[in-house]
This record gives C-alpha cells, sequence and structure tokens, in this order.
C-alpha cells in the first residue's frame, strides 16, 4: 500500500471502443474503522446489471475480505451471482440453467492477493518503476479458478483536462490461465485478450481509464470517468 483509501463517490461511463454508450456507471467507497467498502455499479441501456460490492482492509497492505459480484441481463451470456468469503474460502457460485436457478458451493484454498472487486485500488498503487507486478483473481468459468494478472508498465500518455496538461501512466494486463487450461486456450483462441488501465501521474494517483472484458472471454470494453451535465433546477416541494 503506498496511498491509503479512503471516502470516494465517482460517476462512469461504460462505452465499446468505438464509442457507443453501454451503461451509466456509479463508484462509491465508504469507511468504517479499518474496514473500507467499495461498490461499483453498471447500470444497461438495455436492463442488464452489474453490480460488485467489495470490502477490504488496507493495514499496510490491501486485503481482500469478501466479495460479491451480480451480473444479470441481457448483457451476459451466463448471468452469474459470486460471493466470495476469503477468510472462510467459502465460494458460491448462483446461475440460471435451463431457467432454473442453479447453487454451486465450494471451499477454496485462496491467495492473500486476491484482487476481486479492488483492482483499480491496486492498480493506483503500483510504483511504474516495478518492470512486473503479479496478482490473484477468481473468475468464473463458469466454475471458479484462480488465475493470475499481470501487470506491467505499458508507456506514458498525455491527456488535458480543461485545457491543463497532464500525462498517464499505461498498465498492461495480461491474464495468466496457468495449468493446462494455459496451453490449450491459445490453440483454440481462447486466450483471453490483453486488458489496459491509464493512472494519473503525479504526487496522488488517480484513475483515469481502463479497457478491459466485464468477465473472462468477454468483450473489451472502456470505462471512464465522467462530469456532470446540469439539466436545470428541481422544482421545489
Amino acid at each position: 500500500m503506498r496511498y491509503p483509501e479512503g471516502s470516494v463517490h465517482g460517476y462512469l461511463a461504460l462505452r465499446t471502443l468505438d464509442g457507443k454508450l453501454l451503461a451509466a456507471g456509479d463508484l462509491t467507497q465508504s469507511m468504517r474503522g479499518a474496514t473500507l467498502t467499495s461498490r461499483l455499479v453498471y447500470r444497461f441501456r438495455d436492463g442488464s446489471l452489474d453490480d460488485e460490492t467489495a470490502v477490504y482492509t488496507q493495514a499496510g497492505h490491501f486485503s481482500l475480505v469478501r466479495d460479491h459480484h451480480i451480473q444479470s441481463g441481457p448483457s451476459f451470456q451466463k448471468p452469474t451471482d459470486l460471493t466470495i468469503e476469503v477468510k472462510t474460502g467459502e465460494v458460491t457460485v448462483r446461475s440460471t440453467e435451463d431457467g432454473k436457478l442453479k447453487v454451486d458451493r465450494s471451499h477454496m484454498d485462496l491467495p492473500d492477493d486476491l484482487s476481486n472487486g479492488i483492482l483499480l485500488v491496486l492498480a493506483k498503487n503500483l510504483s511504474p518503476g516495478t518492470a512486473e507486478t503479479k496478482i490473484s483473481y477468481l473468475a468464473t468459468t463458469p466454475k471458479p479458478r484462480l488465475v493470475r494478472f499481470s501487470l506491467k508498465p505499458d508507456g506514458v500518455e498525455k491527456f488535458r483536462s480543461a485545457g491543463l496538461r497532464n500525462t498517464a501512466q499505461r498498465y498492461k494486463i495480461h491474464v495468466e490461465l496457468g495449468g493446462l487450461a494455459g496451453i490449450v486456450a491459445p490453440m483454440v483462441g481462447k486466450e483471453p485478450a490483453d486488458s489496459e488501465a491509464w493512472v494519473s501521474s503525479g504526487q496522488v494517483p488517480a484513475f483515469m481509464k481502463s479497457e478491459n472484458p466485464l468477465y473472462l472471454g468477454g468483450p473489451i470494453l472502456r470505462t471512464e470517468l465522467v462530469g456532470p451535465v446540469w439539466t436545470g433546477k428541481t422544482s421545489k416541494r
């Protein structure tokens, strides 16, 4: 941990890479003692929902306590409801198969560097001078399985905000499937595409945008910060 987290409320837009708006995003984070709760919700124009709530601590390092991730609606081929309890290793996946609810519960040996729900927090704390950082992630494919993310600095890009020149560090994120799947996937064309994340340079880094899938093997989508568009005063009650 290089930069402790605090209360946050950010507004995001989820788009295709060619700019089509898919969903409005809402990021909130609150603190209670030493515990932080981060929630990221995407509300899609087609009625789909991506809703993830992560609970974590930051006593010298970031440590995930619990993650609950819901994906539903036509934007997701396999809607799922994933709950991870890191301390007990209990992983619950709720999905719908042939119109029937299916619940799979399993116990897994979960690593200390699990990044579900807090990947953007970790990205802000990477050092550009570090050649590579590896962290763990629990994916549903549809069975839960651990994969590794390799994050590498991939150059600095310029941008403007209200006319002021700034720079952002770009990171390349590669999924390492590992095991037999890691050997077979490239042969059958299922190796996940690389993702990218941009973090502003300076004394206090900030998330700027990312290009990544919402689920393993999904299409690459762009998430960006957005400013308000004022629509006038509301009537008094």
